[in-house]
């Protein structure tokens, strides 16, 4: 391979020829040519680091000449989604105060990354506050989708999910609130993780705006390139005590032999884009020839609470935090002082029942999946829009609100259960279209072995946007 097309390899290959011989900093090298030559048309990193990425890169390639690598991730660039701490960069979360907002503490998880020796080319760009299923803010404008440029990657990882799929590095750190990783990597032809709740655990981070929900998982271009980055960032730390029992639960958990499925198309009168909606039913066609046994039904919870419940969350979210940090609300778009407005007008008791009503979901789900091994729903009910729109307002021909390409993801936040998300077969118009499976918790090894085990046997190949 040419060296200007080190950018295409994946993190598993870059990985088998760093032993053969390939140099990081080759890597590192096209991977900024190949920054330089697409950014500027997709706006997916806001924040570079070039100098010290080639640095790390050339120390990456004397531990690798030396044989010592210090980890399989050691070499491997990665992008950091802008709502989490890196060390020696701003953190913004695409609002202007904190154009300049820095600790000098990377998250968690970054940390982990940075110390295997994954090398970070930079910051990508997120919607203010990372609260929309878009990707567009004040300081950095939009981020375009790398297979039309006219729509939106969705969000709130859209600067990641853009950078992966334009080959500016082959895996990305995301946070996935309500979809922010699954929706996403649907929109954008990748493989997405959300893990279980604190199986990457949390320390040094932004305020919360959406409870415990919010966690940290990899963006990738297969299922063993999300695994790599999720085997270094997961694991229990005495910071989140909630670690401990995600570890607990993902000791024994992988399920072996032919797996319960349950297919769920759609939730009740919600629409469903067709294209979506065959593609999917296609992928779960395909794992039944894997000889798993699938079944198509509802999904037999009761949701209804959230659908009014969402909204209000981050709604009081936004209302503490910029009750604490009025100079944030200062230079705050103005919908998201309404949305604090409105979530300073619901009484406490109103928190206190969302808080029950997790609590009565995460139980739900505990007997639920008693009876089935992993749940096949779709990533997202729309296939991207115009990239300057939060949302898309029609889906089949019918009228939706902010959230109606979203419904299929944000219970398994409220859950804590792991979800994956894997491309399908793509729309006539060749857009990216993705299903995401799920699971109990603490059964995020269970998805990644369902998962590339559908992936090999997949017919097409992964595709490159013409960019």
């Amino acid at each position: 391979m040419a060296a200007r097309d080190l950018w295409r390899l994946s993190a598993t290959e870059l990985q088998r020829d760093y032993r053969e011989g390939l140099s990081p900093l080759a890597v590192a090298q096209a991977c900024l040519a190949r920054l330089e030559a697409v950014n500027p048309r997709i706006n997916a990193v806001v924040a570079r680091r070039d100098d010290a990425f080639l640095r790390e890169a050339q120390a990456s390639a004397q531990r690798h000449a030396r044989g010592a690598p210090l980890s399989p991730l050691d070499g491997i660039p990665l992008s950091v989604k802008d709502s989490l701490y890196t060390e020696d960069q701003p953190t913004t979360w695409g609002c202007p105060a904190l154009r300049t907002h820095a600790t000098g503490q990377d998250e968690l998880s970054v940390g982990r990354a940075r110390a295997a020796g994954a090398l970070i080319i930079g910051k990508t760009n997120v919607p203010e506050f990372a609260l929309e299923g878009y990707t567009a803010n004040p300081i950095f404008g939009v981020t375009r989708n790398p297979w039309n440029l006219a729509l939106t990657p969705g969000g709130s990882t859209g600067g990641g999910v853009a950078a992966v799929a334009a080959g500016i590095a082959p895996l990305a750190i995301g946070q996935d609130g309500g979809g922010s990783i699954r929706r996403p990597v649907s929109h954008t032809g990748l493989v997405g993780l959300k893990p279980s709740l604190s199986a990457v655990p949390r320390e040094h981070v932004l305020p919360s705006l959406l409870l415990d929900f919010e966690v940290i998982g990899p963006v990738a271009r297969t299922v063993a390139d999300a695994r790599m980055l999720f085997e270094v960032m997961r694991g229990p730390a005495a910071a989140d005590r909630s670690s401990l029992a995600a570890a607990f639960a993902a000791r024994d958990a992988r399920e072996r032999g032919p797996l319960r499925i349950l297919y769920v198309e759609r939730f009740g009168q919600a629409p469903l884009d067709p294209q979506i909606a065959a593609s999917v039913a296609g992928a779960v066609r395909q794992l039944a020839a894997l000889g798993h046994r699938v079944d198509s039904g509802s999904l037999p919870l009761d949701l209804d609470f959230f659908a009014e419940a969402w909204p209000q969350i981050g709604q009081i979210g936004l209302a503490q935090m910029f009750d604490r940090h009025p100079d944030w609300a200062a230079q705050a778009s103005p919908k998201y002082l309404d949305m604090a407005g409105k979530g300073r007008a619901l009484p406490g008791a109103r928190l206190w029942q969302i808080l029950e009503e997790v609590k009565r979901l995460r139980r739900d789900t505990v007997n639920l999946f008693r009876d089935i091994d992993v749940i096949v729903l779709p990533s997202a009910a729309a296939l991207p829009w115009k990239a300057e729109d939060s949302h898309p307002t029609q889906i089949d021909g019918q009228e939706v609100g902010p959230r109606g390409h979203a419904v299929y993801t944000g219970w398994v936040n409220a859950a804590g259960l792991p979800g994956l998300a894997l491309p399908c077969a793509p729309s006539r118009e060749g857009l990216p279209i993705g299903m995401q499976l799920v699971g109990p918790y603490g059964c995020d090894d269970t998805l990644l072995d369902l998962g590339a085990a559908y992936e090999a046997a997949q017919p097409w190949s992964h595709r490159w946007p013409v960019l």
